[in-house]
């Protein structure tokens, strides 16, 4: 059976970083000894002061998405509090850091008041979300609640990998994950229906003064799940390299430094609805995905595409083995309009590229690509016996 978004979600935690990154690509050609045509023109300029301050609570800050939100809110000029733990260290200069817990200890948040919460629910726990809510209701302004996008109720019959999708199935009213039945709240929940729940949960609370985020694949500096980081750093060394399925399977990443900071301006603008928070803004193909990974790299790199049936053969699969990829699955294709209109914008995938690539090579030796036992991706050992499967096949 081929293993679904879902399953892996249910099985692999994202796991904090707490490391500041920079934001600009001049740093990954500093560390790859690359400079790539035209990447230097597309880093953004310095980031320009909101119109108006605001007073921000941010729950977490040290994990995969957090400190970006963090840094990014600051140089906008707004007054950042963090609510975490305490556990984990991080660059976070100019914030006031709060500390208590999630499930227990709130003192360092009552009887304070803030324009907006940002919520990343990195706990996955909507009990979580509950509590919050509860004390902040009349004591923040705007909610802002960052889901997901396996919130969402898929049809089986609409995931088929032999599927090309050209226009997106699901849109931000499209039907949420139910509760299971006989569920009792107080109960733990599965990942979707969780996040599903959550939304309900921050939108009773904050009626028409909530935002709720649905990202998809986030990807950039900073995140160590290797579900896109396989593919930088793979592509970097050059060579042949395994592609998967059919070249024009639709695909959505978004680099996590676009996705935060357009969080930051719908908290400024005071944007209430919900947005599907997914990239880039046109439809992006696995071949477009790969070969705009390997623009960054100034290596020879020859991608060869081996179809869906041979890889189950080899007992490769999507999602896990070959990440960023579940063919004809709705989710890796998602409308974004809306998001896009309220301001959503994108770097360009050599920029995510290359700074991915850089930052990995700044991690410990033990976390750093490749190696062994990665829970996304396959050894660079198990690429060659597939692609030579391959090539004994086909003569």
């Amino acid at each position: 059976m081929t293993p679904n978004r879902r399953d892996f979600l249910r099985t692999v935690g994202v796991v904090g970083a707490g490391m500041a990154v920079d934001p600009l690509s001049a740093s990954a050609q500093a560390l790859t000894g690359v400079r790539t045509p035209g990447i230097e023109a597309a880093v953004r300029a310095g980031v320009q002061e909101a119109p108006e301050s605001k007073r921000i609570l941010i729950f977490g800050g040290t994990g995969f998405i957090g400190p970006h939100t963090v840094r990014y809110a600051v140089e906008r000029g707004h007054q950042v509090s963090i609510f975490t733990r305490g556990r984990s260290q991080a660059d976070l200069p100019e914030v006031e850091h709060l500390i208590g817990d999630r499930n227990d200890n709130h003192d360092a948040i009552l009887g304070r008041t803030w324009d907006v919460v940002i919520d990343n629910n990195t706990s996955r726990d909507y009990r979580w979300v509950q509590r919050s809510t509860e004390i902040l209701r009349d004591a923040a302004d705007h909610y802002i609640f960052v889901s997901s996008i396996s919130a969402y109720q898929i049809d089986p019959a609409l995931s088929r990998p032999d599927r090309i999708l050209r226009e997106p199935i699901v849109g931000s009213d499209y039907a949420l994950m139910p509760r299971p039945d006989g569920w009792t709240d107080g109960e733990p929940l599965e990942y979707g229906p969780m996040k599903a729940y959550a939304e309900e949960i921050v939108q009773a609370a904050f009626p028409g003064r909530s935002t709720v985020v649905r990202p998809g694949l986030i990807v950039g500096p900073g995140d160590p799940t290797e579900r896109f980081t396989y593919w930088p750093v793979r592509v970097a060394e050059g060579g042949e390299v395994l592609a998967p399925g059919n070249p024009d399977h639709a695909n959505q990443i978004i680099d996590q430094r676009d996705l935060t900071e357009w969080v930051v301006r719908l908290a400024e603008n005071g944007t209430a609805g919900v947005f599907n928070g997914v990239g880039p803004a046109a439809r992006l193909s696995m071949a477009e995905m790969l070969y705009g990974i390997r623009a960054a790299f100034g290596v020879a790199v020859h991608f060869t595409w081996l179809p869906l049936d041979f890889l189950q053969e080899q007992e490769v699969t999507p999602w896990q083995n070959l990440p960023s990829w579940i063919p004809g699955d709705p989710l890796m294709y998602v409308d974004n309009v809306p998001a896009i209109a309220s301001g959503l914008t994108f770097r360009p995938l050599a920029v995510t590229a290359a700074d991915t690539a850089a930052w990995n090579l700044t991690r410990p030796s033990e976390e750093r690509l490749p190696r062994d036992g990665i829970p996304f991706g396959i050894s660079r050992e198990r690429e060659a016996q597939v692609l030579q499967a391959w090539h004994r096949r086909n003569g």
